[in-house]
């Protein structure tokens, strides 16, 4: 009986198990060899030279190739620190106004806000593009009631990549709003009579019920907004191509850029491979430094 168990159970997860390492796994692997070779994607497989680390070496070299991938990825970093610093907190204010029953309106707010995440990126990119238009765009026009001459969002180096985060977090906001509700509905209603009866304010009831119970909700929310931020696309190569001045050059673009536009597979491998061990460092950190806080509650 338990051996047909398990071959039911071993029966029903093989197809997904197959799909999960024909896609994912066979890539990541075929990407990490191709690390440590120099290959064009111009050409077949049996054609990479084996190089150890010297693509590794390029990207930390003085170089152009160095120079170049360095300001990709403090770009990236910029990009992911700033979306994740304002989705966050902006996730946890909207789940309260949609949590809340002491005023309509909960359920509405709730579907207004995950119905931008449900909007493709490239729908969203193209719109935006619209808006931050320097001469007809409704931004500017709403700037110039209040007598703010109209900015160059897109075309500025300070201000395109925060251009970009702003569109990012307009779209991403409402999904993790949603998870922040799925949060405060885990929260006992108990634990906030008895802060009342306790003479507690509404400021210290959120300090020390709601944000400690959110810990978990909050890690998730943190780890999944990393991911997403790093792996930007579309706004920037349909928007501002990397630029101005390589400004909202990315890895995930500059990736593409070298590996498929300038068909060093083997060097945009190695960059690949580098922006994976780099989201694995910082998701470790984000455990380990949420977890510690939580034991020390």
């Amino acid at each position: 009986m338990i051996g047909r168990y398990r071959r039911s159970t071993i029966g029903m997860l093989a197809p997904a198990t197959g799909l999960i390492a024909l896609f994912v796994f066979v890539p990541m692997v075929l990407t990490i060899g191709l690390s440590f070779t120099q290959w064009s994607t111009q050409t077949g497989f049996d054609t990479a030279r084996f190089v150890g680390i010297a693509n590794f070496a390029d990207l930390l070299g003085p170089t152009s190739i160095g120079r170049d991938f360095r300001a990709a990825f403090i770009n990236t970093g910029i990009y992911t620190g700033l979306s994740v610093a304002l989705i966050l907190p902006l996730s946890v204010l909207l789940g309260l106004l949609v949590h809340q029953t002491f005023a309509p309106g909960g359920i509405l707010l709730r579907t207004v806000l995950f119905s931008t995440y449900m909007v493709p990126m490239i729908a969203v990119a193209l719109v935006w593009s619209k808006l931050y238009s320097p001469t007809e765009g409704p931004i500017n026009q709403m700037l110039g009631w209040v007598g703010i001459p109209p900015q160059t969002w897109l075309s500025a180096p300070n201000t395109a990549l925060v251009s970009i985060v702003i569109l990012n977090v307009w779209q991403q906001v409402g999904y993790f709003t949603v998870l922040a509700v799925a949060g405060l509905t885990q929260i006992p209603p108990s634990l906030y009579e008895a802060a009342k009866v306790d003479g507690a304010s509404a400021w210290v009831q959120f300090w020390r019920i709601t944000l400690p119970l959110l810990r978990n909700t909050l890690l998730f929310s943190a780890v999944i907004a990393v991911i997403n931020a790093v792996q930007v696309f579309e706004p920037v190569a349909l928007i501002t191509q990397g630029g101005p001045v390589n400004s909202t050059n990315v890895l995930t673009y500059h990736i593409r850029r070298v590996g498929i536009e300038r068909a060093q597979g083997g060097l945009g491998s190695a960059m690949a491979v580098t922006l994976m061990l780099s989201l694995i460092v910082v998701i470790v950190l984000l455990f380990a430094l949420l977890r510690d806080r939580g034991e020390q509650r």
